[in-house]
């Protein structure tokens, strides 16, 4: 049985960012590939979204409030099927945050900011598959 959660778009992927222009554009990038997109604005927002389970997160690590790799811990453990990519503008810049850190807390990938479109698109494809038609 497949844990992947699926709507009439394709698989529900729920997108984390404070950057409301960054939250919109992997939306927009990830709706133009075919995929139905949750957003929510910080991790607080995202727990009555991850009610929904989505089949992934890709969220922002270095926003206000429980994030990084302690909201990446938490969002696993309640949810261990759930696929998870971890974007940060921080990795590398001594704020204590890397891509290490977060793929040790448990996100399948770790892309830096800023994020291209084609490297978003194949980690989500290669975690959950193409958006079904």
């Amino acid at each position: 049985m497949s844990h992947k959660r699926t709507t009439a778009n394709g698989q529900e992927i729920l997108v984390i960012d404070d950057d409301p222009l960054m939250r919109d554009l992997i939306t927009d990038w990830l709706e133009g590939a075919g995929y139905h997109v949750l957003k929510a604005t910080d991790c607080g927002a995202a727990c009555t979204a991850l009610e929904r389970h989505p089949a992934l997160v890709v969220s922002d690590m270095w926003m206000p409030g429980p994030c990084g790799a302690e909201a990446i811990k938490w969002m696993r453990q309640k949810h261990p099927a759930l696929q998870l990519i971890a974007v940060s503008g921080h990795f590398g810049s001594g704020q204590g945050t890397t891509p290490q850190d977060a793929m040790n807390a448990g996100a399948a990938r770790a892309l830096a900011k800023p994020v291209k479109r084609a490297e978003l698109l194949g980690a989500v494809a290669e975690l959950i598959g193409p958006p079904k038609k």
